[in-house]
């Protein structure tokens, strides 16, 4: 490893030549992932959406200490690497590098993106037009922390891959068919009609999750079901009967549970009086509640939860940041219970849902009025049930999986458009 302010070429990828021989000649699906300071990417044989055989992901994107990790189709590492990257156009075209090096940029069949505002229009994955691109240019206001960087990749996709048909999958479809209830905001109804609404978010994340719990148990996921998706980003979904009822996040992905950087649900008069007192504008305004707030604005040393859970025997300001995401989450988990009627399965996901043993027992603590009954032993081991046997609510730990929802959309939506070499 070298010092991480200086830039050099990506080093050559370690090549097991097992991998290179168990390549196969067909057609695939590549899948894109963009955040806003983050690719991700995998590569899928058609019919084969289980497990990636190419994956990227690379991490802080326009700033210093960037990092592109490559695996194979077993997880082994082909390259790991420290580099400057100073916009997401870098960091395209590092991945594309990897991708000729390993002679992976040849017969894809469709590049699926995932896109995480459809604004009200879309309601399902939709092949990119000249159309919806200019449906989501017109959208970037409502998000700017994630569009731009989406659109930009669908770019870059169409330059690399020209001719190759590029799919969009939106975070929001899944919430699309929530109650009208759930979706209004107490506004007046011209604010309605002009697409100021509640959205919600993760929907990728929230639909792998449901096709899994399907998967492992049909009678839950036609049941009362509570989804935590916590990670840098965190929400939390109610589904009844395989369907999105209600959610935390709203008109953008700000809103809802504190988050990482991002401040969660705010009331309106907190930046009314930051504008008149401190006379802040509308940038400095978003800059604050999602990239300066959240966990790094209460503990003011990091939004990471790993790190805060490290400090927090140390460090007041740590222990309080977590224990406001945990009553936060408690609170938001009782509120969506009330709009079930009542909890059957509870399911952690994402990075701080996964592997924050400590935060889930914080959530579920004191919840048995729900049938929330953690085995701390279970917990501890994140076993895939961390409740005790024989409790009303199951309490599950499921590994999210977007990329593999994108794929399997992509080609799902390319079957409907006639292409009947690409197998769902």
């Amino acid at each position: 490893m070298h010092d991480q302010g200086r830039s050099r070429p990506l080093a050559a990828p370690r090549v097991s030549w097992d991998w290179m021989e168990r390549r196969h000649a067909i057609a695939r699906l590549l899948t894109i992932n963009t955040g806003s300071s983050s690719l991700k990417a995998a590569l899928y044989n058609l019919g084969d959406y289980d497990r990636p055989a190419f994956s990227a992901k690379i991490e802080r994107i326009g700033g210093e200490g960037g990092r592109l990790k490559v695996l194979d189709d077993r997880g082994g590492a082909l390259a790991d690497d420290h580099c400057d990257l100073p916009n997401h156009r870098a960091a395209w075209d590092a991945l594309i590098d990897q991708l000729r090096r390993h002679g992976l940029t040849e017969d894809l069949a469709a590049v699926g993106h995932r896109v995480v505002h459809g604004g009200p229009d879309y309601r399902e994955p939709r092949i990119i037009s000249e159309g919806v691109l200019a449906a989501l240019r017109a959208l970037t206001p409502i998000d700017p922390d994630h569009l731009p960087q989406a659109i930009e990749a669908i770019a870059s996709a169409r330059r690399t891959f020209a001719g190759v048909p590029q799919v969009a999958c939106f975070d929001t479809a899944f919430h699309q068919h929530m109650p009208r209830i759930a979706q209004i905001y107490a506004l007046p109804r011209d604010s309605q009609e002009a697409g100021i609404i509640r959205y919600g978010f993760h929907g990728l994340s929230y639909e792998f999750i449901m096709r899994e719990l399907g998967i492992l148990d049909r009678a839950a996921a036609n049941g009362r079901v509570v989804i935590a998706h916590l990670g840098n980003g965190a929400s939390m979904a109610a589904v009844y009967a395989g369907q999105g009822i209600d959610t935390t996040m709203g008109f953008s992905p700000t809103g809802g549970l504190i988050m990482g950087t991002r401040s969660g649900d705010l009331d309106p008069g907190v930046l009314f009086y930051l504008q008149e007192s401190r006379h802040m504008t509308a940038g400095e305004l978003s800059a604050l509640t999602n990239k300066q707030a959240g966990l790094l604005g209460v503990s003011g040393t990091s939004a990471d939860m790993r790190d805060l859970l490290d400090r927090e025997g140390a460090d007041p300001r740590a222990r309080e940041a977590i224990d406001l995401f945990c009553y936060q989450a408690k609170k938001f988990l009782g509120a969506l219970a009330a709009v079930l009627g009542g909890l059957d399965t509870l399911i952690f996901t994402g990075g701080i849902g996964e592997r924050a043993d400590p935060v889930r027992a914080r959530i579920c603590a004191g919840l048995g009025f729900l049938g929330i009954d953690v085995d701390p032993e279970r917990n501890c081991a994140h076993s895939p049930i961390i409740s005790r046997d024989g409790g009303a609510a199951v309490v599950r730990v499921i590994a999210t999986d977007e990329d593999s929802m994108i794929a399997r959309h992509t080609a799902k939506l390319l079957t409907k458009q006639g292409d009947p070499h690409v197998p769902v």
